[in-house]
């Protein structure tokens, strides 16, 4: 196919985009909405203050985005292959910009002194509203797929994943300074019109790959299909996400992989939201250095060494680099427990953000070995409730600090050492029982 047959078919049939455009605007509409991970962990020490919340009212506070952002993820991630990316992406951002614009419109009108306890289930309600737009990931993998042939989706997922994923880790470190700059409200304005700002841009660049395009335009799906195909366009929507789903559902493997998901990705998103509230108020660091130390220590780290857990993972096999990734979370968990010091509690940050986004990578790569007749439907599964820990794990930690004090900060970490040996369990299991034998 020449350049100008792709252009001649183009015109003939008023098409835009192309691949290069396709992975920018999945890319940023991904980074826009996913940076809500971080909506309330920068700022949860003031909540905390005003509203006199308990640990684990702080624990489901910061929780709160990654409970839509973990279970969006799966329907959501399903309507790309009907409509395309665009539309569902957009419905994300919209969503979560009503929660920017209710949690704004709260802080304005009631910050500091009029924010009571009383207010806390309508912050939560926006919170979730907000995490809509972490659920855009499982739609920004499709969008992008589409747009690229087999022989370079490894390049273009792996751009896609690793600078949308650094939006939690530049926010972490942004947020603190505009609260310190701006103040609560004015922070958290700023946030919104960059969620408006990016939504409006998004939508005038993203364009779904040629055959949704085609489709849109009332071309028969099997004219579509053709056009697209000459064009370039590899892969196709099969229609058989939902059988994916439930054949996916039936195989045991994936269940494990969800388990490994929950404490390296879930876990992620967690300690996220959670590093900050540890930072200042266990080691009682101001706002912006504990937003800095969670961006570059943890968010950061964990989001740029999952491109080299990936070639690890080829290199090792995905059961090998999952035991070893999970050990360094396990080994960071229990330096943390017992640190009261900075730099050994740093250094324990550092190889939990490490072993987390190694385990990411290593996680994904045996999706396709484990369950390679469902690959669609158990990325599904893996991504949605894996991410679902996110969600789970804060309330936990929280319940530490209400029990223990301000030591609950330190001791809750208990929590992610009971995950990793889970989790090194499991990929022990996985690799004696399966490791020779799937291909």
């Amino acid at each position: 196919m020449t350049a100008d047959r792709i252009e001649e078919l183009k015109n003939k049939y008023e098409l835009k985009g192309s691949p290069t455009t396709g992975l920018i605007a999945a890319t940023f509409g991904f980074f826009v909405g996913f940076a809500a991970v971080a909506l309330y962990g920068p700022a949860a020490k003031n909540f905390k203050e005003v509203m006199e919340l308990s640990g684990i009212m702080v624990g489901f506070l910061v929780a709160a985005p990654q409970l839509s952002g973990s279970l969006l993820r799966i329907p959501f991630g399903a309507w790309v292959d009907k409509v395309g990316g665009k539309k569902p992406l957009l419905t994300l951002l919209s969503l979560s910009l009503i929660g920017m614009a209710g949690l704004t419109a709260i802080l304005f009108m009631y910050y500091p002194s009029r924010l009571t306890v009383e207010m806390y289930p309508l912050v939560l309600f926006f919170g979730v509203l907000s995490g809509c737009g972490v659920a855009t990931f499982s739609v920004g993998i499709p969008q992008t797929s589409y747009w690229f042939p087999q022989k370079r989706q490894g390049w273009a997922l792996g751009t896609y994943a690793g600078l949308g994923n650094a939006a939690p880790g530049i926010f972490t470190l942004v947020l603190p300074f505009a609260l310190i700059g701006l103040g609560l409200p004015g922070a958290y304005a700023a946030w919104f019109l960059f969620l408006l700002t990016g939504t409006v841009i998004y939508a005038i660049i993203a364009y779904d790959a040629y055959y949704f395009q085609l489709r849109k335009k009332d071309v028969p799906k099997e004219a579509a299909v053709a056009v697209a195909r000459e064009m370039g366009q590899e892969l196709l929507p099969s229609g058989t996400l939902v059988d994916a789903l439930k054949i996916s559902a039936r195989i045991g493997r994936t269940w494990a992989l969800v388990a490994l998901y929950f404490t390296s990705f879930g876990g992620f998103l967690a300690l996220t939201a959670w590093f900050p509230t540890y930072w200042s108020l266990f080691h009682e660091f101001d706002i912006r250095t504990a937003g800095i130390l969670t961006a570059i220590g943890f968010s950061l780290l964990a989001s740029f060494i999952r491109v080299y857990g990936g070639h690890l993972s080829d290199k090792m096999g995905g059961e090998k680099t999952a035991i070893m990734s999970f050990t360094l979370i396990l080994v960071g968990a229990v330096i943390l427990i017992s640190s009261r010091s900075f730099l050994p509690a740093l250094a324990g940050e550092i190889f939990i953000g490490a072993g987390m986004g190694v385990a990411n990578a290593a996680v994904f790569k045996l999706v396709a070995k484990y369950v390679p007749e469902a690959v669609g439907g158990a990325s599904g599964w893996v991504g949605g409730l894996g991410a679902f820990g996110g969600f789970v794990v804060p309330p936990i930690l929280g319940v530490f600090v209400d029990v223990y004090g301000k030591e609950g900060y330190a001791t809750g970490f208990v929590v992610y050492v009971a995950l990793a040996l889970i989790s090194i369990l499991i990929s022990y299991v996985l690799k004696k029982k399966y490791g020779h034998e799937l291909h």
